[in-house]
């Protein structure tokens, strides 16, 4: 086997796919990235055994075959070789991995292509197509409420699934809650709810971003497979069923609150800073058109902050972890926040007056 590739194309490959690779692996193919070159092609595949990420790129090769070589060592390489270099890989006389680069020259141990784990990749009942940034927006909105409780590991990603005419996606890890929906694509119609794990979403998202136009999406019982230009993201589903997330979001909160998205978060920030850390918790003391922000920390002091707010119901008091209200308050698109509240034990419902594709959730805490 020898190629030669521009050091660009190499890094911008090798870092889509190593990524997957896990820093500790007891089993040491899984360290290594498996390199395919043929007709003009260089294919790259990674995988942690529940995710496999590939791409191709352009290469010249003059002598095509497969190689499994250390990901992260090559990806070191071609991130530090100067800008322009023509990188020449090939086999030495010794059976390793011989990388050249003008004047720099690198030898990797291989291990056998043979015994690189390919992810089966057949089954797919449902296949559509839908806009990068569509599947981007849907991840932005939900991916901050899933669970990293690993004994709950049916709460450990996004719950993707066709509702009618949406496809929505949905997390929550017991304390919050987050939806987002965008108009169903074709051929997910009646697409059955599956669970798309943590790190696969996070994979996914950073793919994302090198995306222009539409992304392929394949789902089976077991798989999800995303289409992204030159790469490839096959993954596992976690095979659990996820609650029934729609008895959680409230119907009847009758108390209407609206504010300054941008004062409302700098506020609870400034009276979170001494908060307990364990708890974060912030009172809200809401009545009319008036909000008082307050913590009281028997070991480090108290804290509050009066808002001019848009409320005209019955005066309450609820309370909220300061971290989840910052990071709902930052999945707002616009210059408002609408929550919907009903008495101090009951879940409130957030939402954004400019995305009516998405909803949150937050459950009170006792203040």
């Amino acid at each position: 086997m020898k190629f030669s590739i521009e050091r660009a194309a190499l890094l911008s490959a090798l870092g889509h796919v190593q990524n997957v690779v896990e820093r500790r692996n007891t089993i040491p193919i899984l360290s290594n990235v498996l390199m395919s070159a043929d007709n003009g092609r260089l294919t790259l595949v990674a995988t942690d055994l529940d995710i496999e990420v590939s791409e191709a790129t352009d290469a010249s090769v003059s002598a095509g075959g497969q190689v499994t070589a250390p990901a992260h060592t090559l990806y070191e390489i071609a991130r530090k070789l100067p800008d322009g270099a023509e990188v020449t890989f090939g086999i030495g006389v010794d059976g390793r991995l011989e990388v050249d680069a003008g004047r720099s020259h690198f030898t990797l141990p291989l291990l056998p292509p043979a015994d690189f784990p390919a992810m089966t990749a057949d089954g797919f009942t449902h296949n559509f197509g839908m806009p990068a940034a569509a599947l981007a927006r849907l991840i932005d909105k939900t991916k901050f409420a899933i669970s990293t409780e690993e004994t709950r590991y049916y709460l450990n990603g996004i719950y993707v699934h066709a509702s009618g005419d949406k496809l929505r996606a949905v997390a929550t890890d017991g304390h919050r809650l987050a939806l987002a929906e965008t108009d169903i694509p074709a051929g997910a119609e009646g697409l059955p709810g599956v669970i798309v794990p943590r790190k696969t979403v996070a994979e996914l998202r950073r793919l994302l971003d090198s995306v222009q136009g539409d992304v392929s999406v394949s789902v089976s019982e077991a798989k999800i497979k995303f289409g992204l230009g030159n790469a490839v993201l096959t993954s596992k589903l976690i095979d659990g069923t996820f609650p029934d997330y729609d008895r959680v979001i409230p119907k009847n909160n009758d108390k209407e609150l609206t504010l300054d998205n941008g004062v409302f978060a700098k506020a609870v920030d400034r009276v979170a800073t001494i908060s307990a850390e364990k708890s974060r918790s912030v009172k809200m003391s809401l009545s009319e058109d008036s909000l008082k922000l307050a913590v009281n920390n028997p070991e480090s002091g108290m804290a509050h902050e009066d808002l001019i707010v848009d409320y005209s119901a019955d005066a309450l008091e609820i309370g909220f972890n300061a971290k989840y209200l910052l990071d709902v308050s930052g999945q707002i698109e616009g210059d408002s926040l609408i929550m919907h509240l009903a008495d101090p034990a009951a879940p409130a419902l957030v939402k954004d007056p400019k995305d009516s594709g998405a909803l949150f959730v937050l459950m009170p805490l006792r203040v």
